[in-house]
């Protein structure tokens, strides 16, 4: 699961909003929400591209991409 808390903090650090995020993905801006709040799957590639947009470096990818469920 995506660590939502995590990746909307690091958009916020690097002055982004998730309509920024969605144009650099080419996507639409509910599509972004939903896939970083966890209602739409997301695909290795996109979290991969995320990454690089958001400049998260490969030792943290699993904190931000691989989430353990919230119970």
């Amino acid at each position: 699961m995506v660590n939502t808390r995590k990746i909307k903090a690091r958009l916020t650090e690097l002055g982004l909003t998730q309509d920024d995020l969605a144009a650099k993905l080419g996507l639409a801006t509910c599509t972004v929400s939903q896939k970083l709040n966890n209602i739409r799957p997301l695909k290795l590639s996109e979290a991969n591209e995320i990454a690089k947009i958001l400049k998260i470096d490969d030792l943290d990818f699993k904190e931000y991409f691989f989430a353990e469920p919230v119970a």
